[in-house]
This record gives structure tokens, C-alpha cells and sequence, in this order.
């Protein structure tokens, strides 16, 4: 079996290549790949895979935008961060709809789905976007941290960074104060405004105040200097620098 895995976020692409390899040790997996370009480009130079792993979001742009300029007769099975009820709208009109971080449990039932020959209904572009479009994504305005033995809460605008170390994540105050939370870094993205903050790199997600310098660095990438923070070394890969200076200039 060939298997094409487009994902932009790498910690989730190796994750899901060693879950599908787990379950399938003989198929063939290609990618990852991610931007749309790059799946077009690999879509309009080699024969169709027998399965798609796609992501909604890839690092320039909307994966939709990959059907417009090339016709994709493979079986898809999406993995993203959307609203679940999204998702349930989306299983009627696919082989399957996997919230990130995917499931085990769930992607064997997707892929035991796709292998008994199951196909799913033809749908077009339009209705695609006509199923996403009713969700509204409620973000969160504060988060809980604990300090000895009290809990308290912190709003969303006294934040300026959120950072993992050591498989922990951390919040940082705009005053410098860090506090251990509860989530992984895939999960507080997810919980985030995306006009308000910017996932940087697989390290830090960032608030516009947080933002203490912006610098050119080697291969059109960007290196970013945060308030409170002493790492030297966060770069903005070339992939994001477009949607990071919107972000930025917005």
C-alpha cells in the first residue's frame, strides 16, 4: 500500500507515520509533505498513492486549495485540529475525520474502514467549505495555574508567551512570571486566538507584545527575540515566514 502523508506540523507527521507503520508494517509511506505546493507539485509527477493522510492547515495556505490544481482520485482520510463538530458533519462525506493528536483506537477503526473498500460519496469543494464554515471556534480567555497550593487564574491578555521544556509546558506573564499548565503545545494552540497569538516554531507560541525583535538569518528564515526570554536560538522556518509577517502586520 502507498500511502502520502501531508502535514505541516513534524512532531504530528512522525507521529503519525509510527502509528500507521505499527498497523501496517509493509505499506509504503511517502512525504511528509507540507505546503500546498509541494503536494501539488508531487501530485502532478507521480501516480496517484492508494491513500492521503491530509491536514486542513498546511504552512501557505488551506489544503482545499491542492483539489483546484490537481485532480485527486485517492482516498482521503483528514487529521486536524477542527471543532469536533466539524468533524461529525465531515464523516458523512469521507473515509474518516481524525482530530489531532490522533487516536490509535481511531485510526485503526479509519484504517479498517478504508481497507474493507468502503467508499465514501463524491463531494465537491463548495460543500467542503459550506460544512466548515457554521463552526465558531470559541477561544479561551484565561487559563488555571497553580501556585503551592492555591489556584488562580490568569487572562489570556497578561500572557505573552507559551514555551515546552523537558516534555512540560510552561505560560510566561508579560511580567516574566512561568507557570506549569496542564496542556501540550499542539492543545493551547488550538485553544488560541490566531489573531492574538502565533505559533512560532514546536517550541513557543508567541504573543504580539511578546515579540521583543524580528532579524533575517541564514536560508530565508527569521529569528525571533521574545521579552523574558533568553533563548537566542528561535527561528521561523521559511514556510511560515509569510503567514508570520501577516500575523505580525495584521
Amino acid at each position: 500500500m502507498r500511502i502520502l502523508i501531508i502535514e505541516d506540523e513534524n512532531m504530528a507527521a512522525r507521529r503519525l507515520i509510527k502509528l500507521i507503520n505499527d498497523m501496517i508494517p509493509k505499506c509504503e509511506i511517502f512525504g511528509n509533505l507540507d505546503t500546498v505546493t509541494s503536494a501539488v507539485e508531487w501530485l502532478n509527477n507521480n501516480p496517484q498513492p492508494d491513500l492521503i493522510f491530509l491536514d486542513i492547515q498546511l504552512a501557505d495556505g488551506i489544503s482545499f486549495e491542492i483539489f483546484e490544481h490537481v485532480k485527486v482520485t485517492s482516498p482521503i482520510i483528514f487529521c486536524t485540529a477542527f471543532d469536533q463538530y466539524a468533524i461529525k458533519a465531515f464523516k458523512l462525506n469521507s473515509i474518516d475525520y481524525l482530530l489531532k493528536p490522533v487516536d490509535p483506537e481511531e485510526l485503526k477503526n479509519a484504517l479498517n474502514k478504508f481497507q474493507s473498500g468502503r467508499k465514501a460519496p463524491e463531494i465537491t469543494l463548495d460543500q467542503i467549505r459550506v460544512l466548515l464554515q457554521p463552526v465558531q471556534k470559541v477561544y479561551k480567555n484565561r487559563f488555571l495555574v497553580k501556585i503551592g497550593e492555591r489556584i488562580q487564574t490568569i487572562a489570556i491578555d497578561e500572557i505573552g508567551i507559551f514555551y515546552s521544556e523537558d516534555k512540560v509546558t510552561f505560560l510566561m506573564t508579560k511580567q516574566g512570571k512561568k507557570f506549569i499548565i496542564d496542556y501540550t503545545l499542539d492543545e493551547v494552540e488550538n485553544l488560541l486566538d490566531p489573531e492574538l497569538f502565533f505559533r512560532l516554531n514546536r517550541k513557543y507560541i508567541s504573543s504580539v507584545s511578546a515579540i521583543k525583535g524580528v532579524f533575517t538569518y541564514s536560508n530565508s528564515r527569521l529569528k525571533i527575540q521574545l521579552e523574558n526570554s533568553a533563548d537566542n536560538d528561535i527561528l521561523i522556518s521559511r514556510e511560515k515566514m509569510a503567514a508570520f509577517k501577516n500575523w505580525l502586520g495584521q
